[in-house]
């Protein structure tokens, strides 16, 4: 199995987040490029935090999924960017895992496609340990409830990702105790027609946060084949 880093940020600002990943992203790119495939000794990461409220959109996106003006953004204590991940735009907030693996993909000789099927797999995974059935919807990246009924199809996890040189960024939010009403404001990854939910909601109680980020974080090197 293949080292990884973990960290887990706790609260932090998106901005400085996506800045330190960048750092580690380019680093890790630099011993890429220099060892040409020797991946021996490269140093991989796997991310946790959460952050203040704010919105980002992907850089395929259309800002006019942001339903409220700045002057409103801020009466919400909210911020926003444009990124360079893909995907639309998504909210982030307080009781919501957000995780950020920053890994070689040539390393592990998995595709973009089949990682982020990986992502998927690890919160679906999750969640059968809460007797919750959730699955993927197709055309849409992310782990949906009731996909396949509409008008209930409501999401549960965002995933949104950067690749270049084959080294991701970026990654997934995934909504536990998240204050879903920050979703009113904005058309969750460009959909017009389906909800937005946490595991709270499902299960009806609020649930010990360090807890889900202990388990999806042991399914998550499980399935990415990472050990600490």
């Amino acid at each position: 199995m293949n080292k990884v880093i973990f960290n887990d940020l706790g609260l932090i600002k998106y901005k400085d987040a996506w800045d330190f990943q960048e750092k580690l992203h380019s680093e890790l790119m630099q011993k890429k490029i220099t060892k040409s495939i020797d991946y021996s000794d490269e140093s991989e990461y796997l991310l946790f935090c959460e952050h203040p409220n704010v919105y980002t959109l992907g850089k395929s996106g259309d800002e006019n999924n942001l339903l409220i003006d700045y002057i409103q953004l801020q009466a919400q204590n909210a911020e926003f960017y444009n990124t360079n991940r893909g995907g639309d735009i998504t909210y982030h907030g307080p009781g919501q895992i957000v995780g950020y693996p920053i890994i070689d993909l040539d390393k592990h000789k998995i595709g973009v496609k089949k990682y982020i099927s990986i992502l998927e797999e690890s919160i679906i995974n999750l969640l059968e340990n809460y007797q919750i059935k959730s699955e993927r919807l197709e055309g849409a990246t992310g782990v949906w409830l009731d996909s396949h009924h509409p008008g209930k199809a409501r999401k549960i996890c965002a995933i949104g990702v950067r690749v270049s040189r084959g080294i991701t960024m970026h990654g997934f939010a995934f909504n536990v105790n998240t204050d879903l009403k920050y979703f009113d404001y904005i058309n969750p990854c460009g959909f017009i027609d389906k909800g937005v939910t946490s595991l709270s909601v499902e299960l009806n109680q609020t649930i010990d946060f360090n807890l889900i980020k202990s388990q999806l974080k042991e399914i998550l090197l499980q399935n990415l084949n990472l050990t600490e």
